[in-house]
């Protein structure tokens, strides 16, 4: 097993890292998250439209839908149309017209509509990316990362929903890299990394693999070179969507929380930062706040701490603070984050020899 590709899809990029074992080369790129590449695609369309697909990340999509159902008619598969809401009477409330996936597909041989396919994953489109690379599309192993607010019980929030998937599975397991999944171990209620699976298998891949990416963001910094020789590491990735820190243990997460990036402020990300260190971070304050949560397994003390790594396409929020923050890039690259974080994780489940991420 040697050739391995690692697709992490954000919010605002979509970022890919080839690694050979073998000869220990790696190559990457990062483009235009698929959400805004289709959302473009939507926009530039005319007429009345016909979206079917999958579900995948939200934002700019509905919008551009929401628009479009203003002045035109938009028919929407009953798979696709979870990317949009997974409460269809508010999907229809925006009139926009929700039908089964079988006429979906019947309407699209025809000329009435334009059409457009939502998915996180595109074949074709990452197959144009890896010829630039020059390497052969195919794969001993595919790894996806995308955030995944799963799917809450009625009268549950999505936000605590989301914390409390994590929280059940780091009290029994508290590392990263056990949140990884094979294809046929994705929990049921992950929705979105269950469509992540399902699209990967147009790949020419041997073994598919999915992850949270906030938690691929938290191993993959923890690789970083500032990290090596430390036990006690605060890691902050500050991405186009959501700001996740985490305090480490070691390979352990001691303690995490998540936030809206929009939300954050630099005054309030170091006292969460410092209040992670002591434990004194409330969970329910978070959720009231508009974050997604908090998560305290034990306190590492913020005093103690060896090094505090940023990443993340924003980080630059963090430029100006009083503590003592220096700027990670794992594999020389700020953007590989997430990736490096898939590949760690799958190399540990398959007992792989370590990787040198400098």
């Amino acid at each position: 097993m040697s050739r391995f590709l690692m697709v992490d899809i954000g919010a605002g990029t979509m970022d890919i890292l080839y690694y050979d074992t073998k000869t220990d080369l790696h190559y990457k790129a990062v483009v235009k998250s698929p959400v805004r590449y289709l959302a473009e695609k939507a926009a530039e369309s005319s007429g009345n439209l016909l979206v079917s697909g999958c579900e995948m990340g939200g934002g700019p999509i509905t919008k551009v839908l929401q628009d479009r159902a203003k002045t035109a008619e938009v028919m929407i598969s009953v798979s696709a149309a979870a990317t949009l809401h997974h409460n269809l009477t508010k999907v229809r409330s925006w009139n926009i017209n929700i039908i089964a996936d079988e006429e979906a597909e019947a309407l699209r041989r025809g000329n009435q509509y334009s059409v457009l396919t939502l998915a996180d994953l595109d074949a074709a489109r990452l197959k144009q990316i890896i010829d630039g690379f020059g390497v052969a599309f195919e794969f001993d192993a595919v790894a996806v990362c995308a955030q995944d607010h799963g799917v809450p019980p009625e009268g549950v929030s999505h936000l605590d929903f989301r914390h409390n998937m994590f929280k059940a599975h780091l009290e029994e397991n508290p590392y990263a890299h056990s949140l990884l999944f094979r294809k046929d171990e994705i929990p049921s209620e992950m929705n979105r990394l269950g469509s992540l699976a399902r699209s990967a298998q147009a790949l020419p891949a041997k073994e598919v693999y999915v992850m949270d990416s906030g938690m691929a963001a938290i191993l993959g910094a923890s690789k970083d070179a500032l990290a090596k020789g430390k036990q006690k590491i605060f890691i902050l990735d500050v991405a186009t969507s959501h700001t996740v820190g985490a305090a480490m243990s070691g390979d352990e997460i001691a303690g995490f929380f998540e936030y809206h990036t929009v939300d954050i402020t630099l005054g309030r990300l170091e006292v969460l930062l410092r209040e992670l260190g002591e434990g004194k971070l409330e969970h329910r304050q978070i959720l009231e706040e508009g974050g997604h949560g908090a998560f305290v397994r034990k306190a590492i003390g913020f005093g103690d701490v060896d090094v505090i790594i940023a990443t993340g396409p924003k980080r630059r929020l963090v430029e100006n603070s009083s503590l003592p923050i220096a700027f990670g890039a794992p594999f020389g690259d700020n953007m590989m984050t997430g990736t490096v974080g898939l590949l760690e994780a799958v190399r540990r489940r398959k007992g792989l020899a370590p990787i040198n991420y400098i």
